[in-house]
């Protein structure tokens, strides 16, 4: 029995290949902590620090020791014990060598003592397929955090040897399109743009080379303030000079150690990693249940792989239920290999009762695609423009899979001339412009092969006549044979002659005008009447789901369960493949449902349940999902506002099940996104209420900033805005006004920011002070963002007042914390440090940890601002772990930023200048204008420090420009203060004195 451990994506154990349950996120954690010292014993002390950090909960060593005790049990048919040691650690009995990260290390290490490239090409290529994507993929501990980090340093590492490895072995022309991808997620990295610049010189491309290299060159000067490396300079003046020993090797040369580039081609490592790009893989797992089809599936690699002067589009039709997704998945699995730059999918439930829209899909596919969450387009065009765009010159496969129409697919279409793609469909889009392949049905010797491989060759040749009369019955249709063989397989002590009884009595369905639809009905209906009545009624449940995914709490709610009975009886319905399981992460298995299920469950359910029944189930989902949102967020407290919607909820889960779903709040969130986003559209759409549509809306509000899903934010929150108004429900939109006052502040979009905060406090109006409170601190800040302090002032007092008033511990932080910085500002250092002081101490007692982050980093302000700059750093340092920890990456920036900023006045420019170019970097993906400009008025400062007037001048002058554009007054008169100190190092005295005097005009203002 081969056992297997995954720890480099999603924490995995795996039996014959199969995955096995070993218990929830938490549990799973556990055992990452003890695989990465395998065999090795872990003190229980340092256990509870790798998988609580600082957040161990009450009685965690007492939760630590239960874990460990169902992990023994869990593994015990692997003969993986878990012992304890003596000095009370603990030890997981395995080989390294089945764990993959240490399988790994170990393959990496012997790819560098290979005896050949062409070995090591083996070896670095078979390390590097153990990767399913982040490593502990969905934890968040400092400890995880730092493991993660080492791993993907290795990862890295791994990847850049092996382009040298290709490189010396003259693979220069399949590389280049891969070389480039990194070098745009490694601008700064040196090795990576050196082995960029060398393919495209062996490949002839001498002008593209330069071209990269004077980008490169460009870029350090403009982020880092230096010059290329001593490795980069000379591969550049060797191309110039023509030299003939950088031309590609005619045999493969011996391994060489990573030096400068010399005669062996190779790129010395002479920078830093600065981003990762990612190459998706979306297909879905290949079926191992899949026969027939070899003609069909010939023909689509023929088509698909052949030479052509653009892209081409396959269409794959055929009636429901004859296969149309499983061979357009098995041919994706199979031409993976042709399209090294990934592989994109999306089931578009072209079919059911909620197509995917294509703006939808766009997001999807640019996130997979490497694009940051916040600058993903706002707009349709936009997204497709940029879609288009990265995949122009890049060699990569699409599958768009149950499509209803051409308009639904062609905003999906690539036009890069290297891309493909598979299209199913039902119908046969006339107007699609490519190749077609209709699928039939099965003939019936393929169908028995079918029936065979589901049930074994005994059991169908004991009795051949009743299972060729099964898949005659079920008119060669794969879905309708699968089905009547899954009831046969869960059955084992069934005859087929039972089955093929049943389904003769149904045969007047299967003829020519019943197309594939009604025979799929009659198998199902089959099945389902073999169904207790309670998985019947289950089964009726899932058509209200808003989506095709969904996860067992779902169910239960609809059910009024609990979570275990609602496993149980998915558990049922998966075992006659009604339902099908999705993938298992970090917060527990997802189930699907096939669109033809979903509409023999909406029959079903519209026939036998009443419309009350309907709509209290809806109501209960609707309740745990804004509970458990709710409860999220609470537990992650980056919302100032501090109020909670669960006096909306009404239905819960037992606090012990939602605690186990929220072990960790952002993974449970990741998971559930898009179907809490169509939970709260659905009841938006008026089947759930407004008040407890809105309240979902806006109880996402953290977890959407967190994540930085700024445009679901703005467009869910906007729908209910609208709704709210519309029933005219004036508490649900006072609160979703300050929620979105509080998006467009982060988004510098402060008009409009503070029209939501008056918009909000109107309509709060009589509604006591919980909700004035939030909305006048949210009016206050962005006051004192735009300079005006006298307004800012006003409301934060009034703001701190309300909130002490209603005991919202988080609102009187911030307004505090707000009346601080104003000070701070104003040049009252003491003052401010007193309030932050006031804080830090009640965000402490409160356990308020954002507001702890927020009071140290205005600390290490007003520290800054006294010239203590030990004490600054030593605050930021700390404002930085605690942002992390929380999942809250601005805030982090935040930070990390003015941390860069003072390393710099301490004389440390080049950790200083490094942190100011991650802060750009981040502030840039978010969207955050205030925030680069802060970090370009740093990087300034930091040049000035130097003495380079140049950059210091461009950098100065990006700040004032932003600082424009934002309305800040009081910073863009430090921003112009920065530039006229640059243009008097430079000797220009008349723009240095214009400077001034504009600083001095807009501080009279």
């Amino acid at each position: 029995m081969a056992t297997y451990f995954e720890i480099l994506g999603t924490i995995e154990v795996r039996r014959n290949g199969v995955p096995i349950d070993v218990g929830h996120a938490m549990q799973r954690r556990v055992l990452a902590a003890l695989l990465v010292d395998a065999d090795r014993a872990v003190s229980a002390d340092a256990l509870v620090d790798r998988v609580w950090g600082d957040d161990e909960p009450a009685y965690g060593r007492r939760k630590l020791y239960g874990y460990l005790s169902r992990l023994r049990h869990a593994l015990a048919a692997d003969g993986a014990a878990i012992t304890r040691e003596r000095g009370g650690g603990y030890r997981l009995a395995v080989e390294p060598s089945v764990v993959d990260a240490h399988r790994f290390r170990d393959l990496s290490g012997r790819a560098r003592q290979a005896g050949s490239d062409g070995q090591a090409e083996a070896l670095w290529r078979e390390a590097l397929a153990l990767w399913r994507g982040s490593a502990f993929a969905g934890v968040d501990t400092s400890w995880f955090n730092a493991q993660r980090h080492l791993l993907e340093g290795e990862r890295l590492a791994a990847q850049l040897a092996l382009v040298d490895v290709r490189l010396r072995l003259a693979q220069h022309d399949g590389m280049v399109s891969e070389l480039a991808a990194r070098a745009e997620a490694y601008p700064l990295d040196e090795r990576v743009i050196g082995q960029l610049i060398l393919a495209l010189y062996r490949c002839g491309r001498q002008a593209e080379a330069l071209q990269v290299y004077e980008r490169a060159r460009r870029r350090l000067a403009d982020e880092l303030g230096v010059d290329p490396g001593a490795a980069l300079r000379r591969l550049y003046e060797r191309i110039l000079a023509g030299d003939p020993e950088l031309a590609a090797p005619r045999s493969a040369a011996p391994p060489a150690t990573t030096k400068p580039a010399g005669k062996s081609g190779t790129v010395a490592n002479v920078g830093p990693p600065m981003a990762r790009q990612l190459v998706p893989r979306l297909l879905p797992a290949d079926l191992s249940l899949f026969v027939g089809r070899e003609d069909e599936v010939d023909e689509a690699r023929r088509l698909l792989g052949e030479e052509r002067p653009g892209p081409v589009t396959l269409l794959v039709t055929g009636p429901a239920g004859v296969g149309k997704t499983a061979f357009a998945v098995r041919t994706g699995h199979l031409l993976a290999s042709r399209f090294p730059d990934g592989q994109l999918h999306a089931d578009l439930r072209g079919f059911g009762d909620e197509p995917a829209e294509p703006f939808t899909v766009l997001g999807t596919f640019l996130r997979a695609l490497g694009i940051p969450g916040g600058t993903v387009p706002a707009e349709l065009t936009g997204r497709v423009h940029l879609y288009r765009t990265l995949l122009a010159g890049r060699q990569m496969l699409v599958v768009l899979d149950n499509a209803a129409s051409a308009q639904q697919v062609s905003d999906l279409l690539p036009s890069g001339v290297r891309c493909a793609t598979i299209i199913t469909s039902r119908t046969t889009m006339a107007e699609l412009c490519g190749r077609r392949l209709p699928l039939g049905v099965l003939d019936p010797a393929t169908g028995l092969d079918l029936l065979r491989e589901m049930l074994g060759r005994d059991r169908t040749d004991a009795d051949s006549g009743s299972a060729r009369s099964i898949v005659e019955t079920c008119g060669g249709l794969p879905l309708a044979v699968w089905v009547a063989g899954a009831r046969l397989a869960a059955r084992p002590h069934w005859p087929l002659a039972k089955v093929a009884h049943a389904l003769a009595d149904e045969q007047r369905k299967l003829d020519e005008l019943a197309v594939g639809h009604i025979a799929v009905r009659a198998s199902l209906e089959l099945t389902y009447q073999q169904m207790s009545a309670p998985t019947q009624h289950a089964l009726q449940m899932t058509a209200l789901l808003p989506g095709p995914s969904f996860a067992a709490w779902a169910l239960a709610a609809l059910l009024d369960a609990g979570l275990s009975e609602a496993e149980a009886v998915l558990d049922d319905l998966v075992e006659v493949h009604l339902v099908q399981t999705g993938s298992a992460n970090a917060t527990g298995i997802r189930y699907q449902l096939h669109d033809l299920v979903r509409l023999f469950a909406k029959e079903r359910a519209e026939q036998d349940v009443l419309e009350r029944d309907r709509r209290a189930a809806l109501t209960r989902l609707l309740g745990a999902s804004l509970h458990l949102a709710d409860l999220a967020a609470d537990t992650l407290s980056v919302d100032f506002q501090g109020i909670s919607q669960l006096d909306l909820a009404s239905w819960r889960l037992a606090a012990a099940e939602a605690d186990q779903l929220l072990a960790d709040p952002l993974a449970w969130f990741n998971d559930e996104r898009q179907f809490l986003i169509d939970m709260a559209e659905q009841a938006l759409d008026g089947t759930g209420g407004v008040a407890p549509a809105a309240g979902l809306a806006t109880a996402l509000t953290t977890l959407f900033q967190v994540g930085s899903h700024f445009d679901d934010w703005e467009r869910l929150q906007n729908r209910a805005l609208k709704a709210a108004l519309s029933s005219g429900d004036r508490h649900s939109a006072a609160k979703v006004h300050r929620c979105l006052g509080e998006l467009t502040t982060i988004l510098d979009r402060y008009p409009e920011a503070l029209d939501h905060f008056e918009r909000a406090l109107l309509l709060a109006e009589g509604e006591g002070p919980t909700y004035r409170a939030s909305a006048t601190a949210g009016l206050a800040y962005v006051h004192r963002l735009l300079g005006q302090y006298s307004s800012a002032v006003l409301h934060f007092e009034e703001a701190a007042g309300l909130a002490e008033s209603a005991g919202n511990v988080n609102c009187l932080v911030y307004a505090t914390n707000g009346l601080g910085v104003i000070d701070l500002e104003q040049g009252r250092v003491e003052a401010a440090i007193a309030r932050f002081t006031k804080c830090l101490r009640v965000s402490r007692v409160a356990g308020y940890r954002p507001g702890e982050a927020q009071a140290l980093r205005c600390l290490g302000q007003s520290h800054r601002a006294l010239g203590a700059y030990p004490a600054a750093a030593d605050a930021y340092r700390r404002a930085v772990v605690i942002s992390e920890d929380l999942g809250d990456r601005l805030s982090a920036t935040h930070a990390m930023c003015w941390l860069g900023d003072v390393l710099i006045r301490q004389g440390e420019h080049r950790r200083g200048r490094r942190l100011l170019a991650q802060s750009l970097w981040t502030y840039r993906e978010f969207g955050n204008l205030w925030g680069e400009a802060a970090t370009l008025y740093a990087l300034a400062e930091a040049q000035l420090e130097v003495g380079r007037s140049t950059p210091a001048r461009r950098r100065a002058e990006a700040a004032v420009r932003l600082w424009r554009q934002i309305g800040s007054s009081r910073w863009l008169a430090v921003g112009l203060d920065t530039l006229a100190k640059a243009h008097a190092l430079a000797g220009d005295h008349t723009a240095a004195t214009r400077a001034r005097d504009e600083a001095e005009e807009v501080r009279k203002a």
